[in-house]
């Protein structure tokens, strides 16, 4: 099933109640719908952005809904939410779709401005044809909506020397805290059966990195998810005990699966191993308690991964990053252990989501680099490591810093029986360079994050 993407910029004026003068009012907007957009039929989308009014008010978590009816009810309405000056208002407005001026009611929208249900203000948004139209169209994306879930089930065929990760990362915005769950069904080379096991971990802004393991335990081969050892990662839930800790947390879908490696290699493991987000973001409520404190996370922002493949790489590097409004960026670099590849340089997989698409177009562009057809390159080291890259028309760079306070090193043992060690913070930081060719490098988009960067550099 394929749905609907889409960005629209809208520019106009508006006053609200006891102004004495209209102000100028932008509006940069981002549609999702769940189906192919058929103007014959009605079309819900959801709207998320940004709303800018001059000297009152610059809202970059818009959000609401849109109804596309354009032959059908002859309208496309437009609701949305947002701040300004410190009060909760609402934007509630359509465009009126008429055959005799179909241009002119296809790009004005007048508004009224809500507050409690009342209006409180009124205003007109106009699209910008000659400059806005061609942007718009080709900004129109189909992607293929999938079932989160489906990515949960154990893949584990019965063959001997396998792995088989799924684990989660968080920030609470409440506190700064991350979070990191690991979930693991290891399969030996010696034929000697599978176990679980795994590992819960906190990283508070100030204070001690405190963990702890679970497990090894049977496997009962549970058909959705993780489940063994009192720990379950199933059906968008996440609960378990393990030492001091006890946890039972909600995770809600917030995007479609972001794939780091190809697709088609979860679907047919022919690479040592393979990535991928089931949902690019995702948003978590509940308790977790580390002896300590306890956390009550209410919309936590952060991500749940799957890894299956031979075993850990010789030597690599992770990020996730939450980049805000709906970005994020997703690194894996690594030496492989392979013959004739330990020697090369990290083969990088970087995918970036940034204003609903997709950057480099296919994972494989960035991981050329190690046959020479990509300039893709990463220096691992701790406490700082890059990765750099480019495309025909956008490069990017990206510096990640592990405090060494904040990071936290666990060792545990891969299928052939090597010792593996990771690094891991979940309070790292991070910026990121992002670049577009116009004549000449121009700044796209810059973002720093103080402590929200997810991170590992890990070896055998």
């Amino acid at each position: 099933m394929r749905g609907t993407t889409f960005s629209e910029t809208l520019f106009g004026t508006v006053r609200l109640d006891g102004d004495t003068r209209d102000r100028r009012i932008r509006l940069d907007l981002r549609a999702e719908a769940d189906e192919v957009l058929r103007p014959h039929r009605t079309t819900l989308a959801r709207l998320s952005g940004r709303l800018r009014i001059a000297e009152l008010a610059d809202d970059a978590g818009v959000a609401g809904g849109m109804e596309i009816s354009p032959l059908a009810r002859r309208r496309i309405r437009y609701r949305l939410s947002f701040t300004a000056g410190g009060r909760t208002l609402a934007l509630d407005g359509w465009k009126s779709v008429t055959p005799r001026h179909p241009v002119a009611s296809m790009t004005v929208l007048p508004f009224a401005v809500l507050e409690d249900g009342a209006r409180v203000g009124t205003g007109t948004l106009r699209f910008p044809v000659a400059t806005g139209l061609v942007p718009f169209l080709l900004g129109f994306r189909f992607p293929r909506r999938e079932e989160p879930g489906r990515y949960a089930a154990p893949r584990w065929d019965g063959s001997p020397g396998r792995t088989e990760v799924w684990y989660t990362t968080l920030t609470d915005p409440a506190t700064g805290t991350g979070v990191w769950l690991h979930h693991e069904l290891t399969v030996p080379t010696d034929g000697s059966g599978p176990t679980a096991h795994g590992w819960v971990a906190t990283f508070p802004r100030e204070g001690k990195v405190r963990h702890a393991r679970f497990g090894p335990a049977p496997w009962p081969r549970p058909a959705g998810g993780f489940s063994a050892a009192g720990v379950t990662a199933a059906g968008g839930r996440l609960t378990g005990t393990a030492g001091d800790f006890h946890w039972d947390l909600a995770e809600e879908p917030l995007d479609t699966p972001l794939f780091t490696f190809p697709r088609w290699s979860w679907r047919h493991a022919v690479l040592p191993a393979a990535h991928l987000l089931p949902a690019a973001r995702a948003a978590y409520r509940g308790t977790l308690h580390d002896g300590e404190r306890t956390l009550t996370l209410d919309g936590a922002p952060g991500a749940s991964a799957r890894i299956h493949g031979h075993g850990n790489a010789r030597r690599w590097a992770w990020l996730h990053a939450d980049l805000g409004r709906g970005d994020v960026l997703e690194i894996v670099a690594a030496t492989s252990t392979r013959p004739g590849l330990r020697r090369l340089p990290p083969l990088v997989f970087l995918r970036l989501r940034h204003r609903g698409r997709t950057w480099p177009r296919r994972p494989e562009r960035s991981a050329a680099g190690l046959l020479g057809l990509g300039r893709f390159r990463a220096r691992i080291g701790l406490p700082v490591w890059t990765v750099t890259g480019r495309t025909a028309l956008r490069r990017i760079r990206v510096e990640v810093t592990q405090h060494a306070d904040r990071t936290l090193a666990l060792d545990y043992r891969d299928p052939d029986g090597a010792a593996a060690v990771c690094r891991n913070s979940e309070t790292a930081d991070a910026r990121v360079l992002l670049e577009r060719w116009w004549g000449r490098w121009r700044t796209e988009a810059v973002w720093t994050l103080a402590g929200t960067a997810h991170a590992e550099v890990g070896d055998r």
